[in-house]
């Protein structure tokens, strides 16, 4: 083939007045073969964009006979002659002049066949899943958001800090962690009191996967100002949940200097930011979703959008609850932790809007949130969606150091001097909040399942790929 620069299928379809009557070069994945005794076409997808463009063979000038590894899943590299397309959906197409054949795929054993499969199906080929239309917008889509999180940040002057992924410390307290060791598992060194002996491990301590940055990232945050974490984090709950999985991406912003108040206005702006980015950046493929998954995709994405997010007191969001007269599955009464079902009430049918719920019971908050004057409640802000339920969670911190270290104690947690030193050495009132990177995801691409959002999900009995 001749020496031409690649073309993206992206670039081609945005800019097709650019290179209708010049010679193309072109490479992707075959999506679909069809045509006749005189004449193929063949929609090309290079992963750029959910849509394809049409590659025309003219059986006078290429034989048939050339094309007989041209089938769905084959790579080509495909050279012509860029044409305005005489058919509906699309105003350009390749009249191909040479076409090479990267790679095969066998039509008898090629599990991405046109006919449609199920999200369950695809998980059990989560190798090969990114190349459906379905899996190739919802990863696009995970791009743009990262990027946007990253823009955001920095635009506003925050530092990213990059938190460990082995730690000591439990920061929700839960106790759901990995643990991470080198001690032989078949023959494990023990102590007098018949417990492992975790001073002959590799950290001379116990140590698990981090199931959150945040401890950590309020260290930067009294140095730097205002930092965020973006990076994994690991949680082993045995849950089976289309919301749950054991391994998850955390946006996690600490801010020195920041209140409640500040707190939930920073969330707010950051979602409402993160959201509008994906649909002018990623329409096609919201688009292409919605009309596939939920037809109300677009609308409620807008919805977010448009309104002013409620600020309601949790005591306040229970009575709104016991007097609705709605027959909920799970009780509501003051100290219950909610469930899904009493905050998608709140927002879908009561205010109609986002709703920023705060001042919990301290007794279903960890224990680093800031007490209020009235002693029963915290400074937390969960912020709750449409469909979701909680997607942000955050709080003001507690900074007085008598009162973090009670709160420790009460909790039994030990071997954290270095937290508490924070409230010792020159502190400060600051606030913070976690998103979860999937559950942000989740909203955007309108997918029913956490675990098809993330290229290879984590989960009880499932480590594969």
């Amino acid at each position: 083939m001749q020496q031409i620069k690649r073309t993206t299928v992206k670039t081609l379809l945005a800019e097709p007045d650019k290179f209708i009557g010049k010679e193309v070069d072109v490479k992707g994945w075959v999506r679909t073969r069809r045509g006749n005794k005189n004449v193929a076409f063949i929609a090309l997808n290079d992963g750029t964009t959910i849509k394809n463009v049409q590659i025309v063979v003219d059986f006078s000038k290429m034989p048939e006979e050339s094309l007989k590894d041209v089938t769905t899943g084959a790579s080509l590299h495909v050279q012509g002659e860029a044409v305005a397309s005489q058919g509906k959906g699309q105003s350009i197409e390749i009249q191909a002049a040479e076409i090479e054949v990267y790679g095969k795929a066998d039509p008898a054993e090629y599990p991405l066949q046109k006919k449609g499969h199920s999200l369950e199906f695809l998980r059990e080929i989560a190798h090969l899943r990114p190349r459906t239309n379905t899996f190739g917008a919802v990863l696009r889509i995970r791009h743009a958001l990262a990027f946007a999180v990253h823009k955001f940040f920095n635009d506003k002057g925050f530092y990213y800090f990059h938190t460990p992924l082995i730690t000591a410390s439990d920061c929700e307290g839960a106790g759901a962690q990995f643990q991470v060791t080198t001690l032989p598992l078949d023959q494990l060194p023990l102590g007098e009191d018949g417990k492992p002996d975790y001073s002959k491990d590799f950290f001379g301590k116990m140590a698990s996967l981090t199931v959150s940055g945040q401890l950590e990232g309020e260290l930067g945050a009294t140095a730097l100002g205002c930092i965020y974490t973006f990076g994994p984090t690991f949680r082993a709950e045995n849950s089976n949940t289309p919301r749950h999985l054991s391994e998850f991406w955390m946006i996690e912003p600490e801010m020195a200097f920041y209140e409640i108040e500040e707190n939930m206005d920073l969330a707010e702006e950051f979602i409402k930011y993160c959201i509008s980015y994906a649909l002018e950046n990623c329409r096609d493929d919201i688009e292409f979703l919605a009309e596939h998954f939920d037809k109300e995709l677009v609308e409620r994405l807008n919805f977010v959008i448009n309104n002013d997010f409620v600020r309601l007191p949790y005591t306040e969001g229970v009575r709104i609850l016991e007097e609705s007269g709605k027959k909920f599955e799970f009780p509501v009464y003051w100290g219950v932790d909610l469930a899904s079902e009493h905050e998608r009430y709140l927002v879908e049918e009561h205010f109609k809007k986002p709703v920023i719920l705060t001042d919990y019971p301290k007794e279903i908050k960890a224990f680093y949130m800031k007490l209020n004057d009235d002693g029963k409640t915290v400074r937390a802000m969960d912020v709750l969606f449409p469909k979701i339920g909680e997607i942000i969670g955050g709080s003001q911190r507690e900074e007085d150091y008598g009162k973090l270290r009670q709160r420790m104690a009460d909790q039994g947690l030990e071997g954290m001097d270095w937290y508490l030193d924070t409230r010792k050495f020159g502190s400060v009132p600051h606030s913070g909040f976690g998103l979860g990177f999937e559950r942000l995801i989740l909203f955007v691409t309108g997918m029913q399942n956490i675990r098809d959002v993330i290229p290879f999900p984590r989960y009880p009995n499932n480590c594969e790929f």
